[in-house]
């Protein structure tokens, strides 16, 4: 099992910026990816980005740009920073990690993202 914490959702304006950090329990060397996904109201969870355990990461083509991930290593912790926020990017984040020879997906509890106009 893996367990996964997000922090650092809250409310901004727009055109501000959150960095949402997310620790796994267990190696993420371990752990075929990690990244975020988000879901809307009404919507369903997309994807925002993942960064695979060799290092490549891969993006949802409409955030490439305002949105980096990156890890680290030592604390097992993953980072997603949002930059020029907007409105639309406000949803739950989820924090997800993958163990494809085990066929296991994980998923944290959320953390809330609002953009205000």
């Amino acid at each position: 099992q893996v367990q996964l914490v997000e922090s650092g959702g809250g409310l901004v304006q727009a055109g501000g910026s959150l960095r949402l950090s997310c620790v796994s329990s267990r190696s993420i060397f371990s752990l075929n990816h990690m990244g975020w996904f988000r879901q809307a109201p009404g919507k369903q969870r997309d994807l925002v980005a993942i960064i695979m355990r060799g290092g490549d990461t891969n993006y949802a083509a409409s955030l490439k740009g305002r949105f980096t991930i990156s890890r680290d290593n030592a604390k097992n912790t993953v980072y997603l920073q949002m930059n020029s926020l907007k409105p639309e990017d406000t949803a739950v984040y989820y924090c997800n990690a993958a163990d494809y020879s085990a066929r296991a997906n994980y998923w944290g509890q959320g953390t809330q993202v609002t953009v205000s106009s």
